[in-house]
């Protein structure tokens, strides 16, 4: 058995409460301190295992290994997943669930979502110049909340719009908050997973009928391996999972803004309307600035990694944030440089803001693409389209509370179109 290696262990009864403190440096800062990518820790009274890296992503993503059901929070699940979705599935179950929301991905489907978002930026653009300043990040989000519900065939009328956009934020705004906060994405889930369920009754009674290529359409008659419908609820929860993550692209919006002040020599690459520069940019908005912090799964079954022993039903942590700043894979990783990706190979495990592994089999967030693309319509007008002053503000983020959005969320004075 001396193959068998004694994994770096924290002292200690929980560290929760460290988790908490320190945000999205827990598993980095302990990852450095015992110069190894994985170590054992106890979080919410259980043994957990955290690991970061290349190495570490891909063995997370093995679907063999590991499994997703039972794995998130509880607090987790009732704010930013919803129960029975996507996310909790397993194996076929899973990859026949994944192809419902890879099926409205397409490229006809994108180019649909480009030109929609445009609009809505357009028009954003046009009320902003009507008044002295704006909050960006609350603008942003309704600007994406209208992109969301238009591009998923979900009649929004206009009056609803404001609840709407706060309720979806609420859910990813609050999955690490206590209290209060949590309670507001409780209730602004299960309010929208009703309002959404009586679309899906009307979509399945020829109430409405939404154009046949979008998702409450398609997750509305979409059948499991059984052959049945998915219940109300469930397909409710899936088109949520459309809407919500759209609208939570506001958070990488206000980060390329951040960015775009910070670094002004940027702006001047980016107003050549260079495509490849502007995607690169996009990428490194992602990896530099703080979104999501970790992932979660359980061991599915007994197996040895690299000499360590992973111990069915173990609950696994792996590093999102620490992967995409891990000194192994990026050369000065604190340094904001978006050339870095004009050599980047495009390797499903060492970029991972919104996780690893493959689109179709794994458990890749589906929706990387759709926030790529909103990403570079957004930068287009922030660039291109719109001048705007930055007035004096507190344009620090916390690397502690998740998310993490600029404290003053980027106020903008005498927005006007370029002529």
């Amino acid at each position: 058995m001396s193959d068998i290696n004694q994994m770096p262990r924290e002292d200690g009864i929980d560290h929760s409460l460290s988790l908490m403190r320190e945000g999205y440096m827990y598993i980095l800062n302990r990852r450095l301190s015992f110069s190894s990518d994985i170590f054992e820790t106890r979080l919410l009274g259980k043994k957990a295992i955290c690991m970061g890296g290349k190495a570490a992503t891909e063995v997370f993503y093995d679907t063999e290994k590991f499994k997703r059901k039972d794995a998130a929070p509880n607090r987790v699940v009732q704010t930013l997943f919803g129960k029975k979705g996507v996310q909790a599935l397993d194996g076929q179950d899973h990859k026949h669930r994944k192809e419902m929301f890879m099926s409205i991905m397409s490229p006809k489907g994108i180019q649909s979502l480009t030109d929609i978002t445009k609009e809505q930026w357009k028009t954003a653009l046009n009320k902003w110049e009507q008044v002295d300043e704006i909050i960006l990040y609350e603008e942003v989000k309704e600007v994406l909340c209208r992109t969301a519900c238009q591009w998923a065939g979900v009649p929004l009328e206009e009056n609803d719009v404001k609840e709407m956009t706060t309720d979806l934020a609420a859910m990813f705004e609050s999955p690490a908050a206590v209290g209060p906060n949590h309670w507001i994405g409780r209730n602004a889930r299960r309010k929208v997973e009703n309002w959404i369920g009586d679309l899906v009754e009307k979509v399945r009674n020829g109430e409405i009928n939404p154009p046949e290529s979008t998702a409450l359409n398609r997750f509305a008659w979409h059948r499991d391996l059984e052959g049945n419908l998915l219940d109300t609820n469930t397909a409710a929860v899936e088109v949520i999972n459309i809407l919500r993550p759209i609208v939570a692209i506001a958070i990488f919006i206000n980060f390329s803004a951040l960015a775009l002040h910070h670094f002004p020599e940027e702006r001047e690459k980016l107003e050549s309307h260079d495509e490849k520069y502007a995607q690169m940019f996009v990428q490194e908005v992602r990896r530099f600035y703080p979104f999501f912090p970790l992932v979660t799964a359980l061991v599915k079954k007994d197996f040895t990694w690299n000499g360590y022993k992973f111990e069915e039903g173990t609950l696994t942590l792996l590093d999102l944030y620490g992967t995409n700043h891990d000194p192994e894979i990026w050369e000065n990783p604190d340094l904001f440089s978006p050339d870095r990706f004009s050599k980047w190979e495009g390797s499903p495990f060492d970029f991972i803001p919104q996780g690893g592994g493959d689109y179709f089999m794994g458990h890749r967030c589906a929706g990387e693409w759709v926030t790529i693309q909103i990403m570079k319509v957004s930068l287009e007008y922030l660039v291109n389209q719109m001048e705007y002053e930055v007035p004096n503000q507190d344009l620090s983020y916390s690397i502690v509370s998740m998310p993490s959005i600029p404290h003053s969320k980027v106020v903008l004075k005498n927005v006007k179109q370029k002529l």
